[in-house]
C-alpha cells in the first residue's frame, strides 16, 4: 500500500487493486472506502486521529474488503447506500457485471480478490443526502456500474470522489465493469456537470487541477 498526498487534506491509499482516500477535517477522519481484505492494520497505522466514519461507494471487495476490521477496531459508523447495504451486510448478492467486448482481457488480467467479509452499515443514504465532512458532503448517485453506487461532491472544498464511476488510467474514462452501460454513460454525464477542480478514483491517478473539463471531455466521448 502506498500512500500519496493529494491535497493538505486529503490522502490516497493505492492497493494493488483500487485505492481508498482518508479525508481530514482538524482531528476527525473520514475513509472512503477501504481497500481489500488484510489491510485493516495497515490503515489503522496511518490514522493519526478519530476515524469518525468509513464511507463505502460501492460494495465490491476492492473497496470493502477491510470495512469490517476496521469499523469494529475503531468503531467508526459505517455509510453506504441503501442498495448496496444489504450486500455490504452479507444478506444479498451483488449483481455480476455485464462485460463488454474490450473488459474481456482486461477483466482475466486483474488479480483475483477474496471476498468482503460482511460489515455492519450503520447509516444508509440516497442521491442528495449530505454527510458531515469537507464543509458538507453530498452523496451523489452513480449507478450504473453497481445498482447501488455513489459519488461524493464536496462543493466547497472543489472535490470528487467518483468511486468506479469514473477511471483515470492513462486517460479519463468511463468505469469498466458496470451492471448497466446505459445507467453507466448517464452517471458519466451526471459527475461531469458538477463544479469542482480536483477528482479522485477508485481506479487511477487523481487530478488536482482542471478535473471537471477531463471528465467533461470524457462524457462528450460517449455522445
Amino acid at each position: 500500500m502506498n500512500v500519496i498526498e493529494v491535497l493538505p487534506t486529503l490522502r490516497m491509499l493505492r492497493f494493488p487493486v483500487g485505492a481508498a482516500y482518508l479525508w481530514r477535517d482538524g482531528d476527525e477522519l473520514t475513509l472512503i472506502d477501504t481497500g481489500p481484505v488484510g489491510y485493516g492494520a495497515r490503515i489503522g497505522e496511518l490514522l493519526d486521529g478519530r476515524l469518525r466514519r468509513i464511507v463505502l461507494t460501492h460494495w465490491h471487495e476492492d473497496h470493502t474488503g477491510s470495512a469490517a476490521e476496521l469499523a469494529a477496531r475503531h468503531g467508526a459508523e459505517v455509510v453506504a447506500h441503501r442498495l448496496e447495504a444489504p450486500v455490504i451486510r452479507g444478506d444479498a448478492a451483488g449483481e455480476p457485471a455485464v462485460l463488454e467486448e474490450f473488459e474481456v482481457p482486461i477483466r482475466a488480467a486483474v488479480p483475483a480478490l477474496p471476498p468482503a467479509p460482511p460489515c455492519r452499515v450503520d447509516r444508509e443514504v440516497d442521491d442528495g443526502d449530505r454527510l458531515e465532512f469537507g464543509g458538507g458532503a453530498v452523496v451523489v448517485s452513480a449507478d450504473g456500474h453497481t445498482d447501488g453506487s455513489i459519488a461524493l461532491h464536496l462543493p466547497g472544498a472543489g472535490v470528487l470522489f467518483t468511486g468506479d464511476a469514473v477511471a483515470h488510467v492513462d486517460h479519463v474514462m468511463m468505469g469498466v465493469f458496470n451492471t448497466d452501460r446505459a445507467r453507466a454513460v448517464s452517471t458519466l454525464r451526471r459527475l461531469a456537470a458538477l463544479d469542482f477542480e480536483t477528482a479522485v478514483f477508485g481506479h487511477g491517478e487523481p487530478i488536482v487541477h482542471g478535473a471537471a473539463d477531463a471528465l467533461r471531455r470524457a462524457a462528450a466521448a460517449t455522445e
